[in-house]
């Protein structure tokens, strides 16, 4: 743990590093929980960070793509920035042109969280008020990050309120297994554990279809590059600018709460692989569309179109106004449980 920095405010922001016996390193910070580097090595035991990120608190106080941040209290979008729940409408902080994105204008990205240290992992603890970006409910969350011996990170997630609510929980880091600043996604092997996905509307909201990805560029069933799709023709990859969608995670044979296989990354020249396993329904790949130079990583190059990848388990967008998505309502006296871990080797 070391001093980070200071807000504007004054509020003081704290690092933490976790690493294991092979050398695998995490380091996240008290400010929207975001993991500013994850140094992984390469197959020739060569440690690289692989999270794209900055250097600095300034930069993570300013305008970014979500790096490495928690998303709540709604990760994705929410329509119009408006739903009902009960009989009762609520309006959410509109950041995202007509929608709500990542829990509003103030979202738990830009929160500073409390750090408990136990048994070897860092837990974040942060309490948002009723009505905070429009939320009904006051609301308990705890995130905790673990780093094992077998060079997986998991990332715990649970939370309680005190009235009915919505929530939907992720963690938006973005990946390049090249090396942070090393180049494109366009040569990493992607595999998703998905038969289907959300298409999406011209402002990235679900049109309500689950569709099947036979025949499309979102067909990852079989490893394959990323390239070839991000820079397609087809009408939801033009909409999008590339990949930013949804997929309906196969979850055959598994209980709830039992985390399943959802991603695989492979980048060749590395030999680096990272896997993705989740208790959540859904996962959004997104390929780092609106990345457009103007933003200096802790490299000290600019982040260009797909120089990073993420994938974020979640419920599906908009499922507060989409009754048949899998709900992400959550009440009193039950407790919000999910589980995600990245877990990272070589070939």
């Amino acid at each position: 743990m070391r001093p980070y920095g200071r807000l504007a405010d004054g509020q003081e922001i704290v690092e933490y590093t976790l690493q294991n016996t092979r050398g695998m390193q995490v380091k996240f910070i008290t400010y929207g929980g975001i993991i500013t580097s994850i140094r992984v090595p390469d197959r020739q035991g060569r440690l690289a960070n692989v999270a794209l990120g900055f250097d600095n608190l300034t930069q993570y106080a300013g305008e970014h793509p979500y790096f490495g941040a928690i998303t709540g209290r709604y990760a994705n979008r929410i329509a119009g920035g408006r739903f009902t729940l009960d009989g009762a409408a609520y309006d959410l902080a509109k950041n995202d042109g007509t929608n709500s994105l990542h829990g509003g204008a103030v979202g738990f990205d830009k929160r500073v969280w409390q750090a408990h240290e136990r048994d070897g992992a860092v837990e974040l603890r942060y309490h948002s008020p009723d009505e905070e970006e429009g939320y009904p409910g006051a609301l308990d969350v705890a995130v905790g990050y673990r780093l094992d011996d077998d060079n997986a990170l998991r990332i715990d997630y649970t939370a309680e309120t005190d009235a009915p609510t919505v929530l939907n929980l992720t963690n938006h880091s973005y990946f390049n297994l090249l090396g942070e600043g090393e180049g494109t996604i366009y040569e990493h092997i992607l595999t998703l554990n998905a038969d289907q996905y959300t298409p999406t509307d011209a402002t990235q909201i679900p049109s309500g279809e689950i569709t099947p990805v036979d025949g499309t560029p979102f067909d990852f069933r079989v490893p394959k590059a990323i390239g070839p799709g991000q820079r397609s023709a087809h009408p939801q990859i033009l909409g999008a600018k590339g990949y930013d969608h949804n997929f309906v995670l196969r979850r055959d044979g598994l209980s709830a709460g039992e985390a399943g296989f959802a991603a695989r990354v492979y980048e060749p020249v590395s030999g680096r692989i990272m896997e993705v396993w989740t208790t959540e329904p859904g996962i959004q790949f997104y390929a780092g569309n609106v990345l457009d130079t103007t933003l200096l990583g802790s490299s000290g190059r600019l982040y260009r179109q797909s120089d990073g990848l993420a994938l974020e388990t979640q419920h599906f967008p908009d499922s507060p106004n989409q009754p048949h998505f899998p709900s992400t309502v959550l009440r009193p006296g039950e407790r919000f449980r999910s589980t995600t871990m990245y877990k990272f080797s070589t070939d």
